[in-house]
């Protein structure tokens, strides 16, 4: 069975106006390369490097009603972000995470663009000096990196250290910020 690009788009319209949608994604080229990317209702709720599993994972904790649709505005800041343009973001954000994670993320959003912070300094930011390492864990299930820019957290001697992108992705986003890295 053939199904027609205008039909195809009028079922995808006639789904998120109806509300049958849990959560949308889609596929944003990016210089770092392809980002996969989901909102909900209530904002945008991932960025993904890897696509291995990605469907699955957003039913999993959004809900089974997974429609891939463009999202314009997600795509429109990132672009922005990468094109040197845009320094913050102005998305809605949908975290579901344990009150911790929640209390990082919130620090982490607070690192200023072209700036670096550490695991430590941001687990006393939250409110738990002395859990770098659990810093680490959250920076590495950071569920929206570069939005919230994990790639912007480094160790305590200013090493890059873990991203889930790959330090070569962390070291160009640093870049493209115009953060001077030690060699």
């Amino acid at each position: 069975m053939h199904v027609t690009p205008d039909l195809d788009a009028r079922f995808r319209a006639a789904a998120l106006g109806e509300g049958l949608v849990d959560v949308r994604f889609d596929v944003v080229d990016s210089p770092v390369g392809e980002l996969h990317v989901a909102t909900t209702e209530r904002g945008l709720c991932r960025i993904s490097y890897f696509a291995d599993g990605w469907e699955d994972s957003l039913a999993g904790q959004f809900g089974v009603r997974v429609l891939r649709a463009p999202l314009d505005d997600v795509r429109r800041e990132l672009d922005e972000y990468f094109e040197g343009r845009r320094r913050a973001f102005d998305l809605p954000l949908d975290l579901r995470v344990a009150p911790f994670h929640e209390a990082v993320l919130h620090e982490l959003a607070r690192v200023p663009y072209g700036h670096t912070d550490t695991y430590g300094s941001l687990a006393a930011k939250a409110g738990r000096p002395g859990a770098a390492r659990a810093v680490g864990t959250v920076m590495n299930r950071n569920p929206i990196p570069i939005v919230l820019p994990c790639h912007r957290i480094v160790g305590a001697n200013g090493s890059l250290t873990g991203y889930a992108g790959g330090l070569d992705v962390k070291r160009r986003l640093l870049e493209l910020e115009g953060v001077m890295l030690a060699e």
